[in-house]
């Protein structure tokens, strides 16, 4: 009998052996062949937001709901790493990715209640379960989970699986991983934190919606000090080090992402390419785009944009409070505040409400509860607008002005508040590098918070007199010359439609008689401009203006292109000038210069055709004396060598650069003498009834433009020189402090004779009322006197003599109009 049991005994222990080898071997099977591939950890892929940096790595934009900044092992500082296992698994590092004697006390736990509450899950298996596995809880998922946890220990390092879990898991408001978490919470990084601030977030994984400092400061706290009292039990910290946290106050508060430049339009732009380039995966791939834009002058642009719109703004009268709060006092002053902090700052803009007055300050409460004073000087200006056309009286005191309770816009401007308020005009900057398309700088409107419409690159506007330079340098291509004469007089210009009569005019219906092109572009003159493109054909005029980027699309087929009726994007302007500014060459635009993936690899770059006046490319164009029938030839394919395709002479170019140096030093632009430079040229515009204003300017380095008007049209009541030049000058004087002047050489093929100033012709050396003009060598005029002419081919341009007709009133330019005209000739007369 005894045998018989013990023979029993061995075969059930030899069939139980065999069990457990069947379903180890059945585990082990299938924690191999049938769970994911957990090597793939190693290289996994975070979502991890776009981000948007300048040129010089100055972050710009964020993109992503997940905020998230992985961080590797090494630089994840200690304490945290003890805190986070003092909570969370404090034998993490003894045991094999699963805790027995914790799952133990879980089984416990559900047989006494019957509720699966606590599931003794390590931190290796919260990242099998964040990684492969859903949230839902059964005990199929609970065995996948287990074995998932023994194939990651046995695969990975405790160092990567703990590098995975703190830069994985979601700590509230959306941040995930613990460094984001610091920038969110505490407005730091990571290793700048204190024991208590580490304890805080090591508290969060538990319950992070609602243990959060941020959503229930009382129940964080608790949770903190809990975090504490573990790390202090297993001796991580001292009795000092645990006393001294627990009194420390939370410090918690909500961080928004701090960029470091301030260019949201130009950011836009980038992510609607990006997003062309490669679908919404680029808010999960952890891209980092480098842009061309420069911080310094992007910088530079925000505080132009913002004073010159805020300038034409104040000129055009205070339109008043936006609401009233009532009469103050200190019941209500909590309720103000509180009223306050709903109201959005505009570009640096806050609202504030008046509390108290006298007859030399302004006292106004701020949103933070803090008062500001407003000195009388800095709110003088506020003249009521009574309409678009007419302003009040001049106030004496505040009271003229502001009443008690009155909601307004303040600013600080050196330290000192001034009244404001939200403009409604708009406008915009660009700045480029000629050589090569960059774009420096953007703004695209007065607060991208207010409008995020980009009036820079979508804004379809009429450019005025900026366009007079395109038509001039078709006028030189078709042999005349800036020694042309042309007669300022009146014309009418017959319809053939309807027979109606077009007759347009200067400013003031002034008339200047014959006149040279160059001072007719010098001072833009219209007259002058609708002959010459009458001279050279509108077809031609078109054909031509494609050269610099335009479409036919844009440009109407009449005499009225002259005066500038185009559609255009305040850019397409920028690129057109930047062929003048680098001596005929078209460059194109573009903001992406490179992109990189999470791993830093750089996996796209950009490479731009550059300008190359040194090379020795064939000029594409013909140069032709014969004004009626040269026909225009389109520019070759640019050859794949890196160089941007040449579309005008760099004769051409030079002769319209001088000129254009003419309008700042002589003509519409010379408010911009006070940059004090040689270098610069540039063209105001102002459209019919003063809708639109333009100034673009540019030297060899940087063209850069400003756009003001209303985005449903109205006038503006101002030209381009007033409203438009001062954020240019502005930009400038910036832009270029410190930079040597810079501009095109003079090229071979120019050449500069004496003329006689009112008839353009060629003098001798003799004559005492001569002065010097540019000529392309072919298209050097006659000698109108029998002594030989004096002749010189490296003459500097600033020895070109004053233009002969008198100058428009200052800061004023001819308008233009919206009328259509036949083409060609037809009706002159």
């Amino acid at each position: 009998m005894r045998n018989f049991v013990w023979r029993l005994t061995r075969r059930l222990l030899v069939l139980l052996f065999f069990m457990i080898a069947v379903v180890v071997t059945g585990i082990l099977y299938y924690i191999e062949y049938q769970l994911p591939d957990v090597e793939a950890l190693n290289t996994v892929q975070l979502q991890v937001p776009l981000q948007i940096y300048t040129h010089d790595g100055k972050l710009i934009a964020e993109y992503g709901e997940r905020r998230r900044i992985p961080l590797p092992y090494n630089q994840i500082p200690q304490p945290l790493i003890q805190a986070v296992l003092a909570t969370e698994d404090q034998r993490y590092f003894q045991h094999p990715g699963i805790d027995i004697p914790g799952l133990v006390r879980a089984s416990i736990k559900l047989i006494a209640t019957g509720r699966k509450e606590q599931g003794g899950s390590t931190i290796t298996m919260q990242v099998a379960r964040d990684f492969y596995l859903t949230h839902h809880k059964t005990f199929g998922r609970k065995l996948r989970e287990i074995l998932l946890a023994l194939k990651i220990d046995h695969t990975l390092s405790k160092q990567k699986i703990l590098e995975l879990y703190l830069n994985k898991i979601f700590l509230g408001n959306r941040a995930y991983g613990v460094e984001a978490a610091s920038e969110i919470y505490y407005g730091k990084k990571l290793n700048q934190l204190s024991i208590d601030q580490y304890a805080m977030l090591a508290g969060l994984p538990k319950a992070p919606s609602t243990l959060n400092p941020l959503a229930n400061p009382v129940a964080a706290r608790k949770r903190r000090d809990h975090v504490l009292s573990r790390m202090y039990e297993l001796s991580y910290i001292d009795e000092k080090t645990y006393k001294s946290a627990l009194k420390a106050p939370l410090k918690a508060s909500y961080h928004d992402l701090q960029t470091q430049v301030k260019a949201p339009y130009a950011a836009e732009l980038v992510r609607q390419q990006l997003e062309q380039m490669y679908g919404d995966t680029i808010y999960t791939d952890g891209f980092n785009v480098y842009t061309t834009i420069d911080s310094d002058l992007q910088q530079d642009a925000n505080q132009s944009v913002r004073d010159g719109l805020q300038g034409y703004d104040q000129r055009h009268g205070y339109r008043g409070p936006e609401k009233n709060l009532g009469a103050p006092d200190l019941k209500h002053m909590i309720g103000w505040e509180a009223a306050l902090s709903h109201i959005q700052a505009i570009n640096g803009l806050e609202p504030a409400a008046v509390i108290e007055m006298n007859n030399t300050s302004v006292t106004a409460l701020r949103a933070n509860g803090s008062m500001a004073t407003i000195p009388w000087a800095n709110m003088s200006w506020a003249r009521k607008q009574i309409n678009a056309d007419y302003l009040g009286h001049m106030p004496r005191k505040p009271s003229d002005v502001l009443a008690l309770g009155d909601v307004i816009r303040i600013v600080s401007v050196n330290n000192s508040w001034h009244l404001s308020q939200i403009p409604k005009v708009e406008g915009g900057m660009v700045a480029l590098n000629p050589q090569n398309g960059q774009i420096l700088a953007m703004i695209g409107g007065f607060d991208y918070q207010n409008s995020k419409f980009n009036r820079i690159t979508n804004a379809l506007r009429q450019p005025g007199s900026s366009f007079k330079p395109f038509i001039y340098s078709a006028g030189l291509d078709k042999g005349y010359t800036l020694a042309t004469v042309i007669n300022d007089a009146p014309i009418v210009i017959v319809n053939p439609v309807d027979n109606s009569l077009w007759r347009p005019q200067n400013d003031k219906h002034h008339f200047y008689g014959p006149t040279r092109l160059r001072n007719a572009l010098v001072h833009s003159m219209n007259l002058v401009s609708i002959r010459l493109l009458g001279l050279i054909g509108t077809s031609y005029a078109i054909n031509y203006a494609q050269r610099f980027g335009f479409s036919a699309a844009q440009l109407p087929p009449s005499l009225s292109l002259a005066l500038g009726t185009a559609t255009v994007t305040p850019l397409d302007m920028a690129s057109g000038y930047a062929v003048f500014a680098n001596g005929g060459f078209k460059v194109t635009p573009y903001i992406i210069d490179d992109i990189r993936n999470s791993q830093g690899q750089i996996i796209y770059q950009a490479k731009p055709l550059t300008a190359c006046p040194s090379c020795s490319m064939d000029l594409t164009l013909p140069i032709t004396t014969d004004k009626q029938t040269a026909a225009i030839t389109p520019p070759k394919p640019p050859v794949d060598n890196g160089n941007a395709p040449r579309v005008i002479t760099p004769q051409n170019a030079f002769l319209i650069s001088s000129a254009l140096r003419d309008v700042i030093q002589l003509g519409t632009g010379r408010e911009a003498r006070s940059l004090q430079r040689a270098d610069l040229s540039g063209k105001t515009g102002t459209t019919n009834n003063q809708i639109d204003a333009w100034f673009i300017g540019y030297n060899s380095d940087i063209v850069a433009l400003s756009w003001v008007g209303f985005d449903q049209p109205q006038s503006l009541h101002e030209y381009g020189a007033q409203a438009a030049l001062p954020m240019w000058i502005q930009f400038m004087q910036a832009a270029l402090k410190g930079r040597p002047e810079h501009t095109q050489e003079q090229p071979p093929g120019i050449i500069s004779v004496r003329i006689d100033p009112l008839t353009g012709t060629r003098v001798s050396g003799n004559d005492p009322q001569a002065i010097f003009e540019f000529f392309m060598e072919q298209n050097v005029p006659s000698e109108n006197k029998e002594d030989s002419p004096d002749t010189e081919s490296t003459v500097p341009t600033d020895s070109i003599d004053a233009p002969a007709s008198p100058a428009s009133p200052e800061g004023q330019e001819p308008a233009t109009t919206n009328q259509t005209t036949p083409e060609g000739n037809g009706g002159v007369y």
